[in-house]
């Protein structure tokens, strides 16, 4: 078990994200039973893994409420391979036509810079 220091030392990511994510609902802390006197978080391994999985979704373009949807799911193990699969594809998807709609619009800006270099 990892206190929030040790955890953020571990992945790379900042305390403060570490408590967002625990108040999204993305992960969970425990307290130590029969301590009251302070209110320190303890985090196992499957923290960990959480944890790099959703900066790993972010760095793809997953938003929190998917990377929360999924992470629910999945680590609950309510999502089959074949569902997890699906779940990746259409990110995967989502992401090509994002990709057909930005080419599109850097094709416009060449033709706005020819027309402005004709002028």
């Amino acid at each position: 078990m990892k206190l929030i220091s040790q955890l953020s030392k571990e992945t790379g990511v900042p305390p403060g994200t570490i408590r967002f994510y625990e108040k999204s609902g993305l992960i969970t802390g425990t307290r130590k039973a029969g301590v009251t006197t302070n209110d320190y978080r303890y985090y196992g391994d499957d923290v960990i893994d959480k944890l790099r999985f959703i900066q790993m979704a972010k760095d793809v373009g997953f938003t929190l409420n998917e990377i929360k949807e999924v992470i629910d799911a999945w680590y609950r193990k309510n999502l089959t391979k074949k569902a997890q699969i699906a779940v990746l594809n259409r990110k995967v998807q989502e992401i090509d036509e994002k990709m057909q709609e930005l080419k599109a619009m850097k094709r416009q800006l060449a033709i706005c810079i020819e027309n402005v270099k004709n002028r």
